[in-house]
């Protein structure tokens, strides 16, 4: 789960200046699974918190996946280590790593003199910010570098049970949301919200979030070998938006397409791929 920024312009409904993006904006919230698609979004006034109205965002996926039998794992940026938070995930059988924003209770627990080479140290203990009910599991990461007076140092609160160097490595892989919601904006444009309203500009983001989906499940089919490192821009740049002339036979229909991007024959595979998509026909 992350939040991103999407520019306004003009007297739009909900627009509002905020500090830490240094834009005028509104302050959408972002929800992705491990394949890449996109769970939830809704539009938000841009001078909102990162985590506010974070249930009516995340309940209904939790709600979604209930009574699936499934391993659930959640990730999350420093914004979302609030109370209630944590409470909602345990509750639910979610694994979490939420990264914590460094303050003087478990910077207190880290120690040292920096060394003569970078070293890393990956450490774990209990603590309990001010806001928490509880004592939890926070897991640190120490680089010293030389030639620098104090460490780096990033908290994670969780209540995986592995190893602290392992934690650390899952939550990185938070870093594929921020990819994610920049393929959204570069290849989908979903921070083109150009309606005053602010209803009308939500109805577009949803819109643009449907359109990101379907990408990113072609992405996810049974694509040619040359296809799989394409991006959703790689998609729509090669693939959907080209140019063709159509040539019009009493018996045939023919799309005369510029092999520049995409040739004859691995176009005739992409269109065999998503030609077996389709459901098998139902028996009478």
């Amino acid at each position: 789960m992350d939040s991103s920024v999407s520019p306004t312009h003009g007297a739009q409904e909900g627009a509002a200046w905020n500090g830490h993006f240094g834009c005028v904006r509104y302050h959408p919230p972002f929800v992705f699974n491990q394949f890449g698609h996109l769970e939830r979004c809704t539009l938000r006034p841009g001078n909102v918190h990162s985590a506010d109205g974070w249930e009516a965002v995340l309940k209904p996926i939790i709600a979604r996946y209930a009574d699936r039998h499934l391993m659930r794992f959640f990730r999350a940026d420093v914004a979302f280590a609030i109370p209630g938070f944590c409470e909602i995930l345990a509750a639910e059988g979610y694994s979490y790593a939420i990264r914590l924003r460094a303050n003087s209770v478990p910077q207190g627990r880290i120690a040292g003199r920096p060394p003569k080479s970078v070293k890393r140290i990956c450490g774990d203990f209990e603590c309990q910010a001010a806001s928490w009910d509880k004592l939890r599991r926070a897991v640190a990461k120490v680089e010293w570098h030389p030639g620098e007076l104090f460490p780096r140092v990033g908290f994670i609160v969780t209540n995986l049970p592995m190893e602290p160097d392992w934690i650390i490595r899952f939550y990185n892989q938070r870093g594929t949301a921020e990819q994610r919601i920049k393929e959204g904006k570069q290849a989908i444009n979903w921070t083109r919200l150009s309606c005053k309203g602010m209803a009308q500009n939500e109805v577009w983001l949803q819109l643009h979030a449907l359109a990101y989906n379907l990408g990113v499940f072609l992405q996810g089919t049974d694509l040619p070998e040359e296809m799989a490192d394409w991006s959703l821009t790689s998609l729509q740049t090669r693939l959907i938006k080209i140019g063709a002339r159509v040539v019009r036979h009493a018996r045939a229909i023919i799309f005369q397409l510029a092999e520049v991007t995409v040739n004859g024959d691995l176009f005739t595979r992409i269109i065999g791929a998503i030609h077996r998509l389709r459901s098998p026909p139902v028996p009478a």
